[in-house]
């Protein structure tokens, strides 16, 4: 019942409103198999993705004003941590050392829960007792409710809250704290970032870049891991699909290793394209293949289909033009023990799709009359992928043996428009000069900027595009050919 609730609402987030509440139970489940890749629809499937956030975010408007900085950090651009402490007065109770532990699983819900600071400390007068911390906002008036005095009066506690001035450091304060506390009021604080490896990728806004290396030197600061923080300063570039950086604090070291989908995957960040964001995608497309499937990446990077797709046992064919990804997709391919199973390419997506694409099918497909083999095409190149689609044109000559040896292509794209999944499905149609309508999936991967969305758009290439049919009737020259609708072959 919940997995029916769940895929109404996402058929009801990608407007398709009407449709939602008029579905039928039948129609619903067609939607759950939609959900799950197994068979292609019009409909556009939201899928959230995840990326790093600062582990430490403030909870609410009061919190946010109990633990601030002192307020003479506001500005500073060179990370000076002393100048961060200050002093708060804290509720606490004195309770004698042995039923500290009963007390705390007791008044958990009143203790303070700060992660980074203790809630129990030294009694200075008395070493038998100790001081157990209570949340500020729990107990505003440092007086407690009638609840918590019962509580204490079973333990024999005496229920007198102290005052106690606690001392925050820069080590107590949270990310965004900080950040909130140095950066001009009123202004956005950078809250996310990607993690790739021991490196922490931002795109920070104009207003943030007088403060970047302070940023960059908080982050590694309060992230175990990251010793490398650095700022995009130029759009991706559609040919190589890697971007300039700058590196804002820690070491310039941008070799590094990521695991994802419980492989790991070694790259040079500033020369190759790795996106931590699109994990959930490559597990997805992955999961659509079968041991024995072929698959053609035409722009694989450093193999995060690839390499996952060889390890299930598919036949695996995949290029990429950046000389970089070439490099390290036969670094990784060896590192994950699947370069026996891989065909590694170096090529334009364009020439791969006409050169050994169309020699594997030519070769295989044929063959399909015993056999069923499924044939998947990967695009991922979402500035350009689209634009290659024409290549399928009559890309094989002969007759289709069936549907179920035509190659189905995941492509992706990127749109600004309004109803996204229609503006790929029409600019995927342009390309190939066919109709996709009632033959094709539209999947939202992501949001990747304010009214930008990266779709994959999914569909078996129709037969009459795929394959050229030679005229029956050669022998009788070319004019009796154009008469039955077919092309002459030339001799």
């Amino acid at each position: 019942l919940w997995s029916l609730g769940y895929s109404a609402r996402l058929l009801k987030t990608n407007r398709c409103r009407t449709a939602a509440s008029n579905t039928s139970f039948p129609a619903v489940w067609m939607l759950l198999a939609e959900y799950s890749g197994r068979i292609p629809g019009p409909f556009v499937v939201v899928k959230k993705n995840s990326f790093f956030t600062m582990p430490e975010t403030a909870e609410d408007k009061s919190d946010t004003e109990l633990y601030s900085p002192h307020p003479e950090v506001r500005g500073m651009k060179v990370l000076n941590r002393e100048a961060f402490k200050r002093t708060i007065v804290v509720p606490v109770l004195k309770v004698k050392k042995e039923i500290v532990n009963t007390m705390l699983k007791s008044l958990k819900h009143t203790v303070l829960q700060r992660p980074g600071l203790k809630r129990v400390m030294e009694d200075p007068e008395d070493e038998d007792s100790r001081l157990v911390i209570l949340d500020p906002h729990k107990i505003p008036e440092f007086s407690l409710g009638e609840s918590e005095q019962e509580v204490l009066k079973k333990l024999n506690v005496l229920p007198e809250v102290s005052k106690y001035n606690l001392e925050l450091t820069y080590e107590n304060f949270k990310s965004e704290e900080i950040l909130r506390a140095v950066l001009p009021e009123g202004q956005d604080v950078t809250s996310g970032f990607s993690r790739v490896g021991h490196i922490a990728h931002f795109n920070l806004r104009d207003h943030q870049l007088p403060y970047r290396h302070l940023i960059g030197q908080v982050i590694i600061d309060k992230n175990p891991g990251i010793t490398c923080v650095v700022n995009k300063t130029s759009i991706i570039d559609s040919t190589y699909r890697n971007f300039q950086m700058e590196v804002l604090a820690g070491e310039s070291n941008l070799v590094t290793k990521v695991k994802e989908n419980n492989i790991m995957y070694e790259l040079d960040f500033s020369k190759v394209y790795w996106n931590p964001r699109l994990s959930t995608e490559h597990s997805r497309i992955v999961e659509l293949l079968k041991p024995g499937d072929v698959l053609f990446d035409v722009f694989a990077g450093i193999g995060p289909f690839a390499i996952p797709a060889a390890k299930k046992k598919c036949h695996v064919f995949a290029n990429d033009l950046n000389p970089e990804s070439y490099s390290w997709l036969l670094h990784n391919c060896k590192l994950n023990k699947v370069d026996s199973k891989i065909k590694v390419f170096n090529m334009d997506g364009r020439d791969f799709l006409l050169g050994p694409v169309r020699e594997e099918l030519s070769k295989e497909v044929p063959l399909l009359k015993g056999e069923q083999k499924t044939y998947h095409i990967v695009m991922n190149l979402p500035a350009l992928a689209i634009e290659f689609l024409d290549v399928f044109k009559h890309l094989l000559v002969g007759e289709p043996c069936g549907t179920a040896g035509l190659p189905t292509v995941h492509c992706y794209g990127f749109s600004k428009h309004d109803d996204p999944a229609k503006d790929i499905q029409e600019r995927a149609e342009a390309s190939l000069g066919t109709s996709l309508a009632g033959r094709c999936s539209t999947y939202l991967v992501r949001n990747v900027a304010p009214n930008k969305e990266m779709l994959c758009i999914s569909f078996q290439i129709p037969a009459d595009v795929l394959y050229k049919r030679p005229c029956p009737e050669e022998g009788k020259g070319q004019a009796s050919c154009v008469a039955l609708g077919f092309q002459a072959m030339p001799s």
